[in-house]
């Protein structure tokens, strides 16, 4: 008989789970890591680009209206990611699955009356695509691990930077940098830079994208590790991603800059022989994640942030930004602004994004009559969060204007002067920009509670089966936007991170000389 001592079995009750669940993607929908904020007030510092110093500025004042408000960062409140630490030595006392239990903690939060999150998950995703209402299920990886504690990774991962993600079989002799710089230009902005790139290398094809997620949660430690300098291989790979991905110059939001990326994580696996798996996933300026631990005495919760840590910065528009009345606005006015200008909109707009235009293309073919006029309005790209407390409309900030591409040249023909959205737009709808001689203003990912506060009013008047998606107007005071695309076709996007990539490289040599 063995003197050894039995193991202590630690009992994790199910409502204890569904409450730390529920609690920690709260916590994240309004505080951002501090390690991110203190890296992006660093950033913001050093930047010389007054678009991307603008557009940095309004994501840390929106960070900090959030951390206060409580309330969500981005309205894109994302899709669920839980890693689960299982301790050997701990039992689940539930008579349901561990994805059932994890899926009513997200319910639980994206309901939650005082601050509701939007519901973005989607069934039957190639037919249907009927929205879950209640943003379940999650994506859950377990793990089991020697121990009597259950580790939880919590992160909501929107679906801008989510759609960049890359995937390649590489040949064993293939670069890694190489090929991260060969993506940078096809992913644009629309994963909301300034981030963090995660790399997985090895495994298997959906061994290597997992462990590119979870890199994603690792502390932002980058200024420390160029500090110290690298101490094995993969800390170098970091290093010489890090700097080569910066000197593209795409910086905050695309608009040329400094800070494209704060940080690059690696997280490695070994493969088979023949091939080297690289996956590359961003996360965007809504950074969120947490890490908690249970061990088996109830419910664990995080502890809030001290706010006096948030850089003070306080977004004031610019002295040199013009202010645009959208109820007369005028194609002669449309005209007369110039890639660059920002602008600080006034009057009514209305909202569409991918389902609503998609529903006006069907109208149209049957030769129906639409329920709104376009002509002489602008359009905002935005699904926003519902209203709480009083609210005139929850955090509204943009969603990727490339989805709308295809439909673009359909809704000038209806009339519209000016479009809102986010991050650049393909070279065929430039080209049809230009064409109608409109144009296609951005407004900033990642400060959507501080736009969601211009919003004055806010009213359904189309579709409003749709949801989020339904076609809202809008009426706003001193919305700032910047023109991205002018009426002669000058895109912002294309031009300005070339000129910094170019002064990146000049700086970078006359350091060296």
């Amino acid at each position: 008989m063995s003197d050894m001592p039995e193991h202590q079995m630690v009992t994790i009750k199910e409502d204890d789970l569904i409450e730390t669940v529920a609690d920690a993607l709260q916590y994240i929908s309004y505080y951002h890591p501090m390690d991110y904020i203190e890296a992006l007030g660093v950033a913001y510092e050093a930047e010389q680009g007054p678009a991307a110093k603008d557009a940095i500025a309004q994501i840390l004042t929106n960070s900090r209206m959030c951390a206060e408000g409580h309330r969500p960062i981005c309205q894109d409140t994302g899709i669920v990611n839980v890693f689960v630490k299982w301790g050997q030595d701990c039992r689940l006392e539930s008579k349901r699955s561990l994805q059932d239990v994890v899926d009513d903690g997200v319910r639980r939060a994206y309901n939650h009356p005082e601050n509701k999150l939007r519901a973005s998950i989607l069934a039957d995703p190639a037919f249907t695509r009927r929205n879950t209402r209640d943003n379940t299920p999650c994506v859950l990886s377990v793990e089991m691990v020697p121990g009597n504690t259950v580790e939880i990774d919590v992160a909501a991962k929107g679906g801008g930077s989510e759609n960049k993600s890359k995937f390649k079989m590489m040949n064993p002799s293939d670069n890694i940098v190489d090929w991260v710089l060969e993506q940078i230009p096809s992913m644009g902005a629309g994963w909301c830079p300034p981030g963090m790139l995660g790399i997985g290398i090895g495994g298997t094809a959906e061994h290597c994208m997992r462990l590119a997620k979870q890199s994603l949660m690792e502390p932002i430690d980058m200024a420390q590790l160029k500090q110290r300098g690298a101490q094995n291989d993969l800390e170098q790979l970091r290093i010489d991603i890090f700097d080569a991905v910066n000197a593209q110059g795409v910086g905050a939001q695309g608009l040329g800059g400094l800070s494209t990326i704060l940080d690059v994580k690696i997280h490695d696996w070994p493969c088979h022989a023949a091939g080297k798996p690289v996956a590359m996933i961003p996360n965007c300026a809504a950074t969120r994640h947490a890490h908690v631990v249970m061990d088996g005495s109830g419910a664990a919760y995080i502890d809030p942030p001290d706010l006096t840590q948030w850089p003070q910065v306080e977004w004031q528009p610019s002295a040199e930004a013009k202010r645009v009345n959208l109820d007369e606005l005028t194609a002669e006015e449309v005209a007369s602004w110039q890639a660059g200008d920002r602008l600080l909109l006034n009057g009514a707009m209305l909202t569409g994004r991918d389902a609503a235009h998609k529903r006006i293309q069907d109208m149209l073919e049957k030769g129906e009559e639409l329920p709104v006029d376009f002509k002489n309005r602008a359009i905002y790209y935005v699904g926003p969060v519902d209203p709480v407390m009083g609210e005139v409309v929850g955090p509204a900030g943009p969603t990727t204007a490339t989805r709308m591409d295809r439909f673009t040249e359909m809704m000038l023909d209806l009339g519209l002067l000016a479009m809102i959205g986010k991050a650049e737009r393909g070279n065929d709808a430039v080209d049809v920009i230009s064409r109608f001689k409109v144009s296609y203003l951005m407004a900033v990912g990642g400060a959507a509670y501080l736009v969601s506060r211009a919003i004055k009013e806010a009213k359904v008047v189309a579709f409003e089966d749709l949801g989020m998606e339904a076609i809202y107007e809008f009426t706003v005071q001193d919305m700032p936007v910047t023109v991205a695309v002018d009426s002669k076709g000058t895109n912002v996007h294309k031009q300005a991170p070339q000129e910094w990539k170019e002064r990146i490289a000049r700086d970078s040599l006359l350091e060296g000389a």
